[in-house]
């Protein structure tokens, strides 16, 4: 999917923009497109039409009605579809629970998740991946419980219960995510992580779960019969094998085949965004000078030229940016160091996020 948006005036716009700042023009996200829009105003009050838009995306759009809430949603929602008329985006139709926003903390934290979950949609929705909300699909939807730990109660715990993602809304807070991050020794945590490693585990239900690639998930991950609570704290109590690098794409993801796919998951979306931002700003990865050996059609699940070349992009691209990461004091773009192994973990994923549905 394309990053790089431009407004009816040229000027460049971004993801989150609702306004144009150069020419003031109105703008929303259109999610079926995958871009932001232009917009002038329509035939109704408070209805829009998209500047220069094709045959096809000549319809009448309405905002979400988040747009005045503190998450600021500039997504679009259809206004001429009366057999299934919509008031918020696909987006914030997936919220089943959100914090009690009088309170401006809450309201913050709640913002930051929500332009967090945005880039999220956005790319399972570039990837063609089923995102429906739970609230219209009860058996095989996704929703989200954005909670906050009571001052005298259990501590909320971030993670994913049959299509249910639950987000403690105290890691949006960065002091308090970092102080996390340090506890568990991770060199890596961020609140788009967190949506991306637990939405892995609903499309592992979703895509493998009985599906006719379980017999490789198990080869490749391992057996995911085995029990999960004792496989955690196992985890907890004695650490990672100490040859986790050469197995997995983190410590955490040794602890269990579930977390191993989620994790692994994560990183696969990581890339697939990150590549795809890089090539919508014209940046050539492929003339990049690096002493670099890249990996092997070996270390793939089977025959994929395009594959390959998108991992070893990715190696390239990301030892540049930690470079420049560097030069500016700051921690490593992508501090992780992939194996043959997670390789192969990461083109199974990549198979199974592109195989026909």
């Amino acid at each position: 999917m394309t990053r790089v948006y431009k407004c009816q005036c040229g000027r460049p716009v971004f993801f989150r923009n609702s306004v144009c700042l150069g020419c003031r023009t109105a703008l929303g996200y259109e999610a079926a497109l995958g871009r932001i829009c232009p917009l002038a105003p329509g035939t109704e009050p408070g209805t829009f039409t998209i500047i220069g838009a094709t045959l096809e995306a000549n319809h009448l759009y309405r905002y979400c009605a988040n747009l005045t809430s503190p998450s600021g949603c500039n997504w679009l929602t259809r206004a001429d579809s009366p057999t299934d008329p919509q008031v918020l985006c696909v987006s914030c139709r997936l919220n089943r629970t959100i914090p009690d926003l009088s309170d401006p903390v809450n309201a913050e934290n709640w913002r930051r998740i929500e332009l967090a979950k945005r880039r999220l949609i956005s790319s399972l929705l570039a990837l063609g991946l089923p995102v429906q909300p739970r609230m219209e699909e009860p058996q095989h939807g996704l929703a989200f419980d954005f909670l906050r730990s009571p001052s005298d109660g259990p501590r909320i715990l971030t993670g994913h219960s049959n299509g249910v993602i639950t987000l403690n809304i105290e890691e949006a807070d960065d002091s308090t995510r970092e102080s996390i991050r340090e506890q568990m020794h991770e060199p890596y945590r961020t609140l788009l992580g967190h949506l991306r490693h637990e939405v892995g585990h609903y499309y592992w239900d979703r895509l493998v779960s009985g599906a006719p690639s379980i017999d490789r998930f198990r080869e490749l991950f391992g057996d995911e019969r085995q029990d999960y609570t004792q496989a955690l704290q196992r985890h907890y109590r004695q650490g990672p094998p100490p040859d986790w690098p050469e197995r997995y794409v983190s410590a955490y993801a040794s602890s269990h085949p579930w977390e191993d796919w989620a994790e692994t998951w994560a990183h696969y979306l990581h890339m697939a965004d990150t590549l795809d931002t890089a090539a919508s700003f014209s940046l050539d990865i492929e003339s990049v000078e690096m002493p670099f050996e890249g990996f092997k059609p070996e270390a793939l699940v089977q025959p994929d030229d395009r594959f390959l070349h998108f991992i070893n992009s990715w190696s390239r691209f990301t030892a540049v940016l930690n470079e420049l990461s560097r030069s500016m004091g700051l921690s490593d773009f992508y501090p992780f160091v992939l194996s043959t192994s997670s390789v192969g973990k990461l083109h199974f994923i990549h198979t199974v996020v592109t195989q026909p549905r």
